[in-house]
């Protein structure tokens, strides 16, 4: 079986059947158990999972509105970044004209294996760890359609009379080629919250996230 650590760590969920993450990571140029059927299932809890989160973000947003930033998250060239940035395509099983030709790193090809993961994800681990991968890699959804939460906590932030937040990297820690980073997000030089991420980028938008979250629930 081969060694998907490093995709593990970067999508933070640890497979119990490993025989799903290598189908949901197998290209069809092998021509034997593919993800093909896991992307089609995929690319309906991916669905599921954004629509919740819009759904619960937004309530004043109408359903064409929905529709369209729902559009914008799930689009195949916003998932071929994410796919990029946790590094899926150094995963995929694919032949060799394939790998040639660039196939680790076709926006369609690495769309397709996020979708695959994520159904895989849903199969091994339940509805709530897509959802929990989905907030992690897609972020929380904001109108833009952009995962931004640093820009929300700020305007928050402001809007109820506190300066705007800060950020610091307080750890580091693997390979260079498989880095994880912690930031702290400080109001007012308190830390209100940690986030991780495999860039420092997204490290502090996670813990932006987080802090959001848990203020806003607070009533602060």
């Amino acid at each position: 079986m081969a060694d998907f650590s490093a995709l593990q760590q970067a999508i933070g969920y640890r497979f119990t059947r490993q025989g799903l993450l290598k189908q949901a990571l197998t290209h069809p140029s092998l021509g034997h158990n593919h993800n093909q059927r896991l992307e089609f299932l995929g690319d309906a809890v991916l669905e599921l999972c954004v629509s919740e989160k819009i759904y619960e973000n937004h309530p004043e947003m109408q359903e064409g509105a929905m529709t369209r930033l729902r559009q914008k998250l799930v689009r195949e060239e916003k998932l071929a970044q994410i796919a990029r940035e946790i590094r899926l395509g150094n995963a995929l099983l694919m032949d060799k004209s394939c790998v040639v030709t660039g196939g680790r790193d076709n926006p369609s090809v690495l769309c397709d294996a996020f979708e695959a993961v994520l159904a895989a994800v849903y199969l091994d681990g339940g509805i709530e760890e897509a959802r929990a991968m989905v907030a992690r890699l897609i972020g929380d959804c904001t109108e833009s359609g952009e995962n931004d939460a640093k820009s929300a906590l700020q305007e928050y932030l402001q809007g109820k009379g506190h300066p705007m937040p800060a950020y610091e990297t307080v750890g580091e820690e693997g390979p260079p080629h498989e880095r994880i980073f912690t930031s702290a997000v400080l109001v007012e030089g308190k830390e209100i919250a940690r986030g991780q991420g495999t860039s420092k980028k997204r490290a502090e938008q996670e813990a932006a996230r987080i802090a959001l979250q848990m203020i806003t629930r607070a009533g602060e």
